[in-house]
């Protein structure tokens, strides 16, 4: 073990975001008093989160130029047996880099945080939970073992259903959370069976254990079928992915998710919490590299939301929730990575999409400051005069994700779609198709939201009126201070839109830095150095980052000749079509969506997921428990087991009665009976 990383700094790293939400949720917030108010309640949280951040750059510098590394225990939970449950770090270049994508993330969201929840009352709230939320992460990603990798994993689900419901009096916001909630256990309960099924077959919950004995597993078939128990418990631990990174069909919770203010979405919904999954396959990449069923199932999964959950994203008209969409589709191209063994691909584009997403988000937060809580598309239009700043950073932002040349999701992309291609594994042509066409589809539906909101007419109402659809935050004025409130605002959709301040602003041009720039920084390290040495496996019968190898010659090279490839006229085809549809001709649209209504139908109806959930699986299960409550609960237990053992001590009680007569002769009478049947049953039994 290298001793460039102490133990007493991870410490700190890790615990430093639990203090302050520790110190802001107990004094802050009315639990234990309020002797901290909403500036110390920032200004701890804060500080305390900028810690974390720039000790886990330093740990990235460690692990990067003086090859350090971690993994050992620093608490030993239980013991049980032979059985050990211990908290334990595992720092290697994996675990640094999403350290440094969590704390920085996360930091830019608290700064964002104190411009945007200026007024709420739950500011003090807010700020605990999202601290707790980075202490979550944190302890999942520096995990050394699985049992501390489920701690993290429910963790951050629990802290995200409090965020999803943080206005907790609203409805929608309660349906919401508990739509994620429910959602996520079902994932959960297949990641449960991996780690069990892992547990039970190699005896121990490290990872450097259970690496250890991959072949074993791989050699071992599960009891009473024919397939390899490597196999089931990898597609196990995917369905929980499948849950915590909103794959198809566990995805519809992340669209209502919109419901929680905008940091979270950001935060949560773009950089951390939906990434977990993406982060655990690739650390157990020694188990999924000996399964090529799980690796198709992955791939599979992953194509058919970047492509078909991306294309719900053009219908939207909620500026938040076509950046929600275009987060499941990214998510998709991640999970297509994995699933053609590019996980180092897949790591460097849940790197680059972190920035540029969360400046996407932070940017749409922006406009609904600048517009009075208005998040209609529709009734935007021109705000680039009002809004520099917003503008030129959600300008940069999307052209990072629609997978510009020389931005930083260009190279994450393109590499993603490369590796489909190159993959061997059944289902790898479909997901090559799939993220082709995603291409075009992004780029359309981004520039669409783009020139909707920057550009064309004004279509603003600027006489301080309601009208459209407006913040979530101010469903109404009487909503138990539940609402979205920003200090500088009216409260009222309307008047003429205007630049966020600083504290929101400034995260944004921070964020916008690394959209350009971190792709052609990171591209040779992280994909074609060493960076991923020993940590990620990949076989050497999947080929695809091998091929890419060889054809990869510099980040620039790699940019210039992308201008001849298809992706990126199919990127220039989405501009071209969104341009023209939405500022040059915008009766087109409307004109498709009367020709296509049936297709409209069943995009509005977002493929009909959640009707399904809703009125076959959640009517089912209420059915099911009507019949457990009439029949278990009413009639064996109330009827059986209460109200029958009543019926039977009132039956014993009665016949006692005729028993106890009082009078000696009776009672001597029993004594007799009694002592005969005693000697008959010993002389019996000898």
């Amino acid at each position: 073990m290298n001793n460039a990383l102490s133990s007493s700094l991870l410490l700190v790293i890790a615990l430093a975001p639990l203090l302050g939400a520790i110190i802001t949720g107990l004094f802050g917030t009315g639990f234990v008093g309020r002797s901290i108010g909403r500036r110390a309640s920032h200004m701890i949280t804060i500080v305390l989160v900028a810690i974390s951040f720039f000790g886990s750059a330093y740990v990235l510098y460690q692990v990067a130029v003086n090859a350090a590394y971690y993994n050992d225990t620093v608490y030993t939970w239980s013991l049980i047996g032979t059985r050990v449950a211990q908290v334990g770090f595992l720092v290697d270049s994996l675990t640094a880099l999403m350290m440094v994508v969590v704390t920085s993330v996360s930091l830019m969201v608290h700064i964002y945080t104190i411009g945007y929840m200026s007024d709420d009352p739950g500011y003090q709230r807010f700020f605990a939970y999202i601290s707790l939320f980075t202490f979550s992460m944190l302890m999942l990603v520096m995990a050394n073992n699985m049992l501390q990798l489920f701690f993290g994993w429910e963790a951050v689900g629990l802290v995200s259903y409090l965020l999803i419901g943080f206005w907790y009096t609203r409805p929608t916001a309660i349906f919401a959370n508990m739509k994620a909630f429910l959602i996520n256990r079902v994932g959960d309960f297949g990641f449960v069976l991996g780690i069990g099924l892992l547990f039970a077959y190699t005896g121990s919950l490290n990872y450097s254990d259970v690496f250890a004995q991959s072949d074993k597993l791989a050699a071992t078939a599960f009891p009473g079928t024919d397939w390899h128990l490597i196999t089931v418990a990898c597609i196990c631990l995917f369905i929980g992915a499948m849950g915590k990174s909103a794959q198809v069909p566990l995805h519809a919770w992340l669209p209502d998710s919109m419901e929680g203010p905008t940091p979270i979405s950001a935060l949560i919904h773009a950089a951390t919490m939906v990434t977990a999954g993406i982060f655990m396959v690739a650390r157990f990449s020694p188990l999924f590299e000996l399964s090529p069923t799980a690796l198709s199932f992955v791939i599979v999964i992953g194509s058919i939301g970047a492509l078909f959950l991306g294309i719900l994203g053009i219908i939207q008209n909620d500026i938040k929730r076509v950046v929600a969409y275009s987060t499941l589709s990214q998510l998709g191209y991640m999970t297509v990575a994995l699933g053609a063994s590019a996980y180092p691909i897949a790591i460097f584009h849940l790197m680059t999409h972190a920035f540029f997403k969360a400046l996407l988000f932070l940017g749409a937060g922006s406009v609904i400051i600048g517009m009075h809580h208005d998040q209609d598309v529709r009734n935007m239009g021109g705000l680039r005069k009002y809004m520099p700043i917003t503008w030129i950073t959600f300008l940069i932002g999307t052209l990072s994700l629609v997978g510009t040349p020389f931005f930083a999701g260009f190279y994450s992309k393109e590499h993603i779609i490369e590796a489909a291609g190159a993959a061997t594994v059944w289902g790898s042509g479909f997901a090559y198709w799939a993220t082709l066409i995603g291409v075009f589809v992004t780029s359309l539906y981004s520039f669409r939201v783009y020139f909707l909101v920057f550009h064309g007419k004004p279509r603003f109402n600027t006489d301080g009126h309601a009208h459209g659809h407006h913040d979530e935050a101010h469903a109404s004025a009487h909503d138990a201070h539940a609402q979205d409130s920003h200090g500088h605002d009216d409260h009222h959709h309307g008047g003429t839109p205007h630049e966020s301040p600083w504290v929101v602003t400034l995260p944004l041009v921070l964020l916008a830095i690394p959209s350009v720039i971190a792709g052609a920084w990171a591209i040779n390290p992280l994909l074609f150095g060493d960076f991923f040495k020993g940590v990620i496996t990949v076989s050497e019968h999947h080929p695809a980052m091998e091929e890419l190898a060889h054809e990869f010659h510099g980040w620039f090279a790699y940019a210039m000749h992308s201008f001849s490839t298809i992706p990126f006229w199919l990127m220039i085809a989405g501009l071209v079509v969104a341009w023209y549809c939405y500022l040059i001709n915008p009766a087109v649209p409307a004109r498709l969506y009367r020709s296509l209504s049936g297709v409209n139908r069943i995009l509005e109806n977002k493929y009909y997921v959640d009707w399904v959930n809703e009125n076959i699986f959640a009517r089912g299960a209420r059915a099911l428990g009507s019949v457990f409550w009439n029949v278990g609960d009413k009639g064996v237990i109330d009827g059986g087991l209460v109200s029958g053992s009543t019926r039977l001590v009132g039956l014993v009680a009665a016949i006692s009665r005729h028993l106890q007569s009082g009078y000696i002769y009776h009672y001597a009478f029993a004594m007799i009976v009694g002592v005969i049947a005693f000697i008959s049953i010993f002389v019996l039994v000898l």
